[in-house]
Parts: structure tokens; C-alpha cells; sequence
């Protein structure tokens, strides 16, 4: 397996660029994340609209159909039979907005920012608050949590150990290495559970990394990434027990889709910018199956 590129801070490095731990970085990154206009953010979400509900309807003791996310029944209270389906990585709630609205699930989101936890928590708690009792989660939890140091604070953000039916994590491994973010994910999802990942492509990562202009001081801010190849990514995750399920998708930035993802996506005009995959939790090592399509 080819080691993955990891960007850390170097004197060498473009002196126009400040480089932050990430959890500092995201912690300055919060106040705009969700209105910089971010390309890759807006291919993602184009994406999920199709592959999030897919992924749900894998969901063990989660029937959902594509539009609306649903479920039914949805359990009277909460108990040991009640889905759990965790955010890991869910930053300011962006994709965990979209869980509120299936009846009767746990949902909970786990980040190591607290900034950006915090608006996650306001916003998902005013819009679940808003919605009808009978169409809405049963519950919607936050906790802090680091996966690079995951014993410290409250274990597995307080969740406990193979609890999750399903695990949602976009745009989040570009972060951490393959190794600890699978053990973690080894560790939340439940045997048959799923997990959905997302992020940005190697080919996009060879020129880029995420990052931000702080409005205040017009410094460029970027924490640590790593580029994650899809062949690597499949890999580690079998020997953690997870099997794609159908084919990893790929997608390249279209001329004709900048009215959707905006002006700031025109320089990445035919190059492959996110992947997205399936996994099950089948157990053992190895075996994992499936390609790669664009989409």
C-alpha cells in the first residue's frame, strides 16, 4: 500500500499560508464554514442527495425510501432497540441536518472542534425542536471528540463501543490517518451496520488542501491533511472488517455545473474532486469487493 502524502507545517512552506493543528484551525474556520462558499462542500452535498438516502435504506432496522428519509414505527421511547446513526466529523451539522427528519432514530454528533460543535448543536436543536414530534429523530446528541485521541475526553465521544447502525462521515478523512479513523469506525459500527464516506479526491488533494481566508485578518488557514488514495482507503478498511458495498463513485467538476456549485469551482473543471463509498461492517479481514464508477 503506498504511504499517504501527509502535509504538515515546514518552514518551506508558502509563507502566505498560516499551518494550524486542525482542530485550531476548524476552531477559526467555524464562524464562516457554512458560507465561504465552498465548492467541494456544494459538490457534496449535490452528492448526498442521491447516495445518503441509498446508504439509509442499507441501515439495519432503517427502511428508508429516498424522498422523504423515513421510518416506521418510530419507537414510543428511547431504548436499546432505538437506531443509533452517528455524524462522525459533523463539524457544523451540515449532514446532520439531514437525519433529523427520520422518525424515531438517535442521532449524535461527534467533532473535535468544539466551535464548530457548538453551532452544529444550536441549529440541530432549533430545527428539530421545529419540526412535528411524529416526524422527527427521537433524540439528538453532540460530543466533543477527537479520533486522533480517542480515550481522551469520555471514550467514543461518551457513545459506547458497536452501537451504530449506521456512521456518516464526509469530508472528514482528509484529516486523519486510515489507520485511526478505521479503528474508530471499527469501534462505533455495530456488526452489519454501514458506514458512508466521503472526501476529497486524490487528484484534487495533489494540487489543494482544505483551508480558509480568516475574514479578519486575511490570512490563508490550513491544518493537516493527508492525500488518501480510494485504492488505499478500501484496503485498510477491509482489515478493519468493512466491505464496500456496490462501487466507490467518483466525480469530476462540469462546465455545467457551476450554477450549483459556484463561481469558485470553474479551475477545477474536469478534475476529479470527491469520492464517495459504502462500507458494511461484514467482520474478518481483507475481502473487500467492488469498483470504482463516476458519476
Amino acid at each position: 500500500m503506498a504511504a499517504p502524502s501527509h502535509f504538515t507545517p515546514s518552514p518551506l512552506m508558502n509563507p502566505k499560508i498560516t499551518y494550524l493543528p486542525t482542530i485550531a484551525a476548524y476552531n477559526r474556520w467555524a464562524p464562516t464554514y457554512d458560507h465561504d462558499r465552498n465548492p467541494l462542500q456544494a459538490l457534496d452535498d449535490l452528492q448526498l442527495s442521491t447516495l445518503l438516502p441509498t446508504f439509509l435504506s442499507l441501515t439495519p432496522s432503517l427502511q428508508a425510501s429516498p424522498t422523504p428519509l423515513t421510518v416506521s414505527p418510530a419507537p414510543s421511547s428511547h431504548s436499546a432497540t432505538t437506531t443509533t446513526v452517528i455524524d462522525l466529523g459533523c463539524g457544523t451539522g451540515r449532514n446532520t441536518l439531514k437525519l433529523l427528519s427520520i422518525p424515531g432514530i438517535r442521532v449524535v454528533g461527534l467533532d473535535a472542534s468544539k466551535q464548530m460543535l457548538e453551532i452544529a448543536r444550536h441549529r440541530c436543536t432549533e430545527h428539530w425542536r421545529s419540526l412535528p414530534v411524529e416526524c422527527r429523530a427521537h433524540r439528538v446528541e453532540f460530543a466533543v471528540f477527537d479520533m486522533l485521541d480517542p480515550t481522551n475526553p469520555g471514550g467514543l465521544g461518551g457513545v459506547g463501543t458497536s452501537v451504530a447502525s449506521a456512521v456518516v462521515s464526509t469530508l472528514v478523512l482528509e484529516h486523519v490517518p486510515l489507520e485511526a479513523f478505521f479503528t474508530v469506525a471499527a469501534r462505533l459500527v455495530a456488526s452489519g451496520g454501514v458506514l458512508l464516506v466521503t472526501n476529497m479526491h486524490a487528484e484534487m488533494g495533489a494540487r489543494t488542501r482544505a483551508g480558509f481566508v480568516d475574514a479578519k485578518t486575511g490570512e490563508k488557514i490550513r491544518g493537516v491533511s493527508y492525500v488518501h488514495v480510494i485504492e488505499d482507503v478500501v484496503s485498510v478498511a477491509g482489515r478493519y472488517g468493512f466491505g464496500v458495498v456496490g462501487e466507490v463513485r467518483e466525480r469530476a467538476v462540469e462546465s455545467d455545473d457551476m450554477e450549483r456549485l459556484g463561481s469558485r469551482a470553474e479551475k477545477w473543471i474536469g478534475v476529479r474532486c470527491w469520492f464517495g463509498v459504502v462500507f458494511e461492517k461484514v467482520g474478518g479481514t481483507g475481502g473487500c469487493e467492488g469498483g470504482v464508477s463516476a458519476v
